[in-house]
């Protein structure tokens, strides 16, 4: 079951692993309408406050990602003193009236020191109190395969056992102190060689799948002498917008440059179906009848910034499957 349901990413997600959705909760119009086209079997309860009126149901796993505004550091940080925020406190409920054996819970890092560390701090231990162990950690999206950078604080929860939510969260061989060995050096050829000799004009593409050694603010110049440093990494190549480069000067640690090919150059706003892929979700996912027609932009864009990474999803998907007790 999931709350705070959206557009569903935690379906698109787990549908590989055989994972069926049990019904949903959510009020927006627009997430409703695409729920009922792409679930239609699926009851979608609404408003979670009503949830002690919801039937019985076994539940394996329980998602949501309840409301960000009041935790966030762009707002006014009301905390669980918003009704928004208060629906953390609902998740919990919701938990204690089904008690499946995993919780996950999504929310963006600010809620980490929302009134200063209370509000997460009373989450968790609501969780405790209904005896789930559990594990947070901060996980970015742009590192499970998607071109964007999207910082959310997942946390699972596992009835009865906190070692077994650690275990989906964290890796052990990450937790050994040992830094993994690295697949070249600084002087290798033919990438070390191409930074020392080219840095100071462009380096626009590196062969092979392992990319260019790292550079940082305080060893670019040591290669660049005197010239002005860029030193642009292609991220892909696209043939609607032309290719897009990363750059990386002395002065600036992470930066873009657009290159157009012909020099006719203008900024136009990425497509809703390219928004989908930002977010991993499949193309036309919120293409669906709205009002009679056609879904137009302004909702679609609205519904998939609201939504979750499905990647990052998979990723926490296949851990709690790895260690096992979840039905098909």
């Amino acid at each position: 079951m999931s709350v705070c349901s959206g557009i569903e990413a935690a379906s698109v997600a787990w549908s590989a692993l055989q994972w069926r959705p049990v019904a949903f909760s959510e009020i927006d119009p627009f997430a409703c309408a695409v729920l009922a086209h792409r679930y239609a079997g699926v009851p979608n309860h609404g408003d979670m406050t009503r949830y002690e009126e919801w039937p019985d149901a076994a539940l394996d796993v329980l998602i949501g990602g309840t409301p960000c505004q009041s935790f966030s550091v762009a707002g006014k940080r009301g905390g669980m003193d918003d009704a928004r925020g208060d629906l953390a406190r609902v998740f919990i409920a919701v938990a204690g009236r089904y008690r499946p054996g995993w919780l996950v819970w999504e929310n963006v890092p600010g809620v980490l020191s929302s009134n200063e560390g209370r509000d997460f701090g009373a989450f968790l231990g609501g969780l405790a109190e209904l005896g789930y162990g559990f594990a947070y950690r901060v996980l970015d999206a742009q590192y499970f395969g998607v071109p964007q950078q999207r910082r959310r604080v997942f946390v699972v929860g596992c009835l009865g056992s906190w070692q077994r939510a650690a275990a989906v969260l964290f890796e052990r061989e990450s937790l050994r102190g040992d830094s993994a060995p690295l697949s070249f050096t600084r002087d290798d050829p033919p990438a070390g060689a191409a930074v020392r000799a080219h840095a100071h004009l462009c380096l626009t593409n590196a062969e092979g799948t392992e990319g260019l050694p790292y550079l940082t603010r305080s060893n670019l110049g040591k290669y660049l002498n005197n010239q002005t440093p860029l030193i642009a990494f292609d991220s892909r190549q696209d043939p609607v917008s032309g290719p897009v480069f990363g750059s990386l000067s002395s002065s600036l640690p992470q930066a873009q440059a657009v290159c157009v090919p012909g020099g006719a150059a203008y900024v136009r706003r990425i497509t809703p179906r390219e928004c989908e892929r930002l977010m991993g979700l499949p193309d036309d996912y919120t293409l669906v009848p709205y009002r009679g027609k056609p879904a137009a932009d302004g909702p679609r864009y609205a519904a998939i910034g609201n939504s979750m990474a499905v990647p990052v999803l998979q990723w926490i998907g296949e851990r709690i499957a790895g260690i096992g007790g979840i039905g098909k």
